[in-house]
């Protein structure tokens, strides 16, 4: 019989993941080193996230540079470090620099990936009457400002005809909407994996609806400009982000060892882990950092503008360096297929 925890049990390993996606969650640092010589390449990183990946396909090996990992619960607080000059690289997700530069943070996307988006969804409990994202008017919809999935849960009401101020919008970090979501005190939640795949694999709810088709399945890696400046460290986030795509690679194919891994680092459950690594993780394909990135993104801050939850119109062409993006693909190419 397969193992199930309780909500509870897992706030606290979920309170680590939230970088993904954005939320105000406050930030922690680690020491850990990897490397050696005199050049420090300082990493924001998630629990489970960059290092964790990188790792487990043998890519912190041969190191002619150090990295200092620095791990952040959210995406914000990891920007605002980057800002600080306090980290020269991190990975987030597609919403946290769209808020980052709107308020006019000193950040610079140099790399990015695409996903799909499946395990950005709206969940809904198993007994619910709702079919369809247009019953949701009227109904309260649990939602991390300013994450992915605010963005998506607008734009999901958008596709349905409805406004954000057409539902009762209850702004609460994961590991609260989790609480509130399995207690039956919000109608609907708007998340991302894992959460996703544990409210699945517990059989504790159902989607009404995804982000495939809506959301862009964008994530980033975020470099201060003051490194890219440097020449040394320059090169060193060439070479970093030549490895973080190797290790994505690495993980297509072994997606078992993958899971187990992360499931380790942050005490997930290893069925809800290989089920988030299946629908997320090992669809995502590194891409070009170009033009129509640079609108879609542009879409997502414009959205956020006109709800006034981003005090002023953002430039998001402004915000990237499309010097690392070699041959990549363009970054509409189609993710890998999803298993999940």
């Amino acid at each position: 019989m397969r193992r199930r925890l309780a909500p509870a049990a897992l706030l606290l390993p979920f309170a680590l993941l939230l970088t993904a996606c954005g939320g105000n969650a406050s930030a922690g640092t680690g020491s850990d080193t990897d490397g050696k010589g005199s050049l420090t390449l300082n990493v924001g990183d998630q629990k489970g996230g960059s290092e964790a990946i990188l790792r487990a396909a043998g890519e912190l090996d041969n190191l002619d540079y150090k990295i200092k990992w620095s791990t952040f619960t959210s995406g914000p607080p990891l920007l605002e470090a980057v800002n600080a000059k306090a980290v020269d690289i991190g990975g987030v997700g597609n919403t946290p620099p769209v808020f980052a530069a709107g308020a006019d943070s000193k950040i610079t996307v140099v790399a990015a990936w695409h996903g799909t988006s499946k395990g950005d969804a709206i969940l809904v409990p198993n007994d619910s009457k709702l079919t369809d994202p247009a019953q949701l008017k009227g109904r309260s919809v649990a939602v991390a400002q300013g994450s992915s999935a605010n963005y998506q849960l607008v734009a999901s009401l958008k596709k349905a005809g409805l406004g954000l101020n057409d539902v009762k919008v209850k702004y609460l970090q994961p590991a609260d909407a989790l609480a509130a979501f399995t207690s039956g005190k919000v109608d609907a939640w708007a998340v991302w994996d894992p959460y996703t795949s544990q409210i699945l694999q517990a059989k504790q709810g159902r989607v009404l609806t995804t982000g495939e088709g809506i959301t862009n399945g964008l994530t980033f890696q975020v470099a201060a400009p003051g490194a890219l400046k440097d020449k040394k460290k320059a090169a060193a986030i060439k070479d970093y982000l030549e490895r973080l795509r190797r290790a994505y690679k690495w993980v297509y194919s072994h997606e078992s060892d993958w899971a187990k891994v992360w499931a380790k680092e942050t005490g997930l459950p290893e069925d809800v882990a290989l089920a988030a690594v299946k629908r997320t993780y090992t669809t995502r394909v590194e891409v070009a950092v170009d033009q129509q990135l640079i609108a879609s993104e542009q879409e997502i801050a414009d959205t956020f503008t006109s709800l006034k939850l981003i005090p002023r119109k953002v430039d998001f062409g402004s915000f990237v360096d499309t010097r690392f993006n070699g041959d990549l693909p363009a970054s509409t190419s189609a993710p890998r297929p999803s298993e999940g």
